[in-house]
């Protein structure tokens, strides 16, 4: 009787076939939308990961030019200090060498005053002279006195 039971009931929905296969494509359909939802939730966390990624070689990056800029900044600085550092111990050793240059030629005028006087009084003429002689083979006579030279 079990046996005819269901005889009858796949006589009554038709012939069971119809049953089978629109239930099988139901559950293909199923499985193909749980694989598509499985697949687009893997590709989701993909992307997270190649986002994370992404953002960690970007904060390596900026951290290595960080590096790099605050490594040239400090040789920089470095080299600057060592060039002020240089050029004042020049500048202190110069101003030593004209003071005691100074106090020598100030020693030598207040114990020679005449000849000093001499030496710069003839220095002086010899300035006007070269400075008189200079000016005259640059410029021609002027005009006014060759008018009165006829």
């Amino acid at each position: 009787m079990a046996d005819n039971d269901i005889g009858t009931a796949t006589r009554a929905s038709g012939n069971g076939k119809g049953t089978t296969s629109a239930a099988r494509s139901r559950s293909a359909s199923r499985r193909s939308a749980r694989s598509s939802n499985a697949s687009e939730a893997e590709m989701k966390k993909q992307i997270a990961e190649l986002k994370r990624e992404v953002s960690r070689l970007n904060r390596m990056l900026s951290d290595q030019a960080e590096e790099a800029a605050h490594g040239w900044y400090q040789s920089a600085t470095d080299r600057a200090s060592s060039l002020y550092s240089g050029a004042s111990h020049r500048a202190s050793r110069a101003a030593k060498q004209l003071r005691t240059q100074a106090h020598s030629v100030s020693e030598t005028v207040q114990q020679n005053p005449g000849t000093i006087s001499t030496a710069v009084a003839i220095g002086g003429l010899f300035g006007v002279l070269m400075g008189l002689t200079i000016a005259r083979s640059s410029q021609p006579d002027p005009d006014w006195f060759r008018r009165w030279q006829r």
